[in-house]
């Protein structure tokens, strides 16, 4: 008697976990990464390869792999999308406006970054790389635009100078 009901909970409890993991899971943001690099008053783009946004400039980063910490992910993102070595200077923010990404709720944690080597290079789902002038900055993916306008405030303007 009681290996069946020992049997019974045990077979409700895989239902009710099969049932949780299939049907009642909640939703749940997309974790993403952002690298931001400046040199000589430019900043590092590239250009997307695929959509949302194929074509339009955006700053190197993407998904973060289950089990990765962030700050593993910016410096692989960005690697794989420029060919350079990175290290991260500071923690930028963190950016969760959920309208941010046509594809769903994605949250990003973006580093300011400096380099610590290799020669730029476009590659992994970067159509192409480059640095470009603060003055002379292209239409930027996602939102992009604030988190570049928030970069350069606090490291090109001095605030992290003066912390």
């Amino acid at each position: 008697m009681f290996f069946l009901v020992y049997s019974r909970e045990i077979r409700l409890s895989l239902y009710t976990l099969l049932v949780f993991r299939l049907f009642m899971r909640p939703k749940t943001p997309a974790l993403t990464v952002d690298g931001v690099l400046f040199e000589n008053q430019s900043v590092l783009l590239v250009q997307r390869k695929y959509n949302p946004f194929q074509g339009t400039w955006a700053l190197p980063g993407g998904f973060v792999e289950y089990g990765e910490k962030t700050e593993h992910a910016v410096i692989r993102e960005v690697l794989e999308e420029t060919s350079l070595n990175t290290k991260i200077r500071m923690l930028l923010g963190v950016y969760s406006d959920p309208h941010r990404d046509p594809r769903g709720h994605t949250v990003t944690v973006v580093y300011v970054l400096d380099r610590v080597g290799g020669e730029l290079h476009a590659g992994d789902d970067a159509g192409s790389a480059r640095f470009f002038k603060m003055s002379k900055l292209p239409t930027l993916a996602f939102d992009h635009s604030l988190i570049v306008k928030d970069a350069f405030q606090r490291v090109i303007h001095g605030v992290l100078s003066k912390m």
